[in-house]
């Protein structure tokens, strides 16, 4: 995407260039936000702050919800709830965005690295299941990485592109070896899992509302609980602390983590759109899945039985010897007719900023991560653009057909 073709939050994209995920804002955006500045409510108090938090807790029926700057930062927090120290090992998903393992080396851990499953693409709970029963050991008092001797703290599964993990024998697992279990939900607000809401299965969960999310806030996230007392501790950290508001006495170290009034402003009105805007992911999701089905070489993006995904980032697989040419030359050829694409992230295992941390074996994630190719799937993806996008592919798969 060249700098003339960057596209403005809401404004149209430029003529003949499909974006890959770029924000929706069709609602009150402009009339909550002109209400935080003809008020002067612009900073990390107000009433939208609150509206904002209440409004994603009953999204997934938590009971509590605290707004933070960033997912990451609400990753980092919900750790730190977790009672995770330095030196100890974290569970989580190896083909995903970097956050949460960036978050837990934020707090002196280490990740242990968990492969996907071939059937969804999400983390593997067999292979979580066969770590913590074979891999690990009880030993002076704590379950312990045979291979580390680090002390085994916490899990968290990532539902990535908007789909859930399975994630009961995770909970069933953590809960046997007293491990908690933290949500990252960053990609998967809207999705439900055997009928539950996502962001409401383990401990805590986290959201992003970065500004390719499905809603967006252009940056921003929340910390989801039904524990009070997590969350009563969740807001004092991210509030630096503050022990006493008029003398400024801070008994331990805090974080500048609080959203702005601005910001939450425009997440309430998001908020406001969420069903129709899930309606809308799933529509092109059914429409790709219709069109590109069929084509030998290409594995459109899986939902499991028990699942309600919301399709966030619309992936296909692509078999390079069936197809005629692989997902990064698919990318190439699509960017040239002005048609954004992107892989999948590289599996954290294989990444050189978490370089001695602990992994089981991952070989789906790099099979994934060498196939994978997601697709435009804006909110406002127009019907023309995708029959675009679908005519490009459709015919360069009838060019490499032999």
């Amino acid at each position: 995407m060249s700098t003339s073709e960057q596209r403005a939050p809401g404004a149209p994209a430029p003529a003949g260039f499909t974006p890959l995920c770029v924000p929706e804002i069709r609602g009150n955006e402009w009339a909550y936000i002109k209400d935080c500045l003809d008020t002067g409510w612009v900073s990390s108090v107000g009433a939208y702050v609150d509206r904002f938090e209440r409004a994603v807790a009953d999204a997934v029926g938590a009971r509590y919800a605290v707004a933070t700057t960033t997912g990451t930062a609400a990753l980092h927090v919900a750790l730190l709830l977790a009672g995770v120290e330095r030196d100890d090992e974290v569970l989580t998903s190896t083909l995903t965005f970097i956050a949460p393992a960036n978050a837990i080396r934020y707090v002196g851990a280490w990740p242990v690295f968990i492969d996907a499953e071939p059937g969804t693409w999400q983390m593997d709970p067999q292979k979580v299941t066969d770590f913590l029963e074979r891999g690990c050991e009880w030993r002076d008092g704590a379950l312990r990485n045979r291979a580390t001797g680090r002390r085994v703290r916490a899990i968290i599964p990532v539902h990535i592109l908007g789909h859930p993990v399975d994630t009961d024998p995770v909970l069933d697992v953590a809960r046997k070896f007293g491990l908690t279990v933290i949500e990252d939900a960053t990609e998967s607000l809207g999705a439900r899992y055997r009928g539950r809401p996502v962001g409401h299965l383990g401990d805590m969960a986290c959201f992003s509302f970065n500004g390719n999310k499905l809603l967006t806030t252009g940056g921003g996230g929340m910390l989801v609980t039904d524990d009070e007392a997590l969350a009563k501790r969740a807001r004092y950290l991210t509030t630096q602390a503050k022990d006493d508001p008029v003398e400024y006495e801070h008994h331990e170290v805090g974080y500048n983590y609080r959203l702005t009034n601005l910001q939450a402003a425009m997440g309430v009105a998001q908020m406001e759109q969420l069903d129709a805007y899930v309606a809308a992911k799933r529509r092109i999701a059914s429409t790709y899945a219709e069109a590109l089905g069929e084509i030998p070489g290409l594995t459109i993006m899986p939902e499991a039985s028990w699942a309600w995904s919301t399709f966030w980032m619309y992936t296909v697989l692509v078999d390079a010897d069936t197809f005629g040419i692989g997902s990064r030359e698919l990318l190439k050829t699509l960017e040239r007719a002005r048609i954004q694409t992107r892989p999948l992230w590289q599996p954290l295992h294989r990444s050189p900023a978490h370089r001695g941390a602990f992994a089981v074996d991952c070989s789906t994630a790099e099979d994934l991560h060498r196939r994978a190719l997601s697709l435009p799937c804006s909110v406002g993806l127009t019907p023309e653009s995708q029959r675009e996008v679908i005519d490009q592919v459709t015919r360069l798969a009838a060019r490499t057909v032999p």
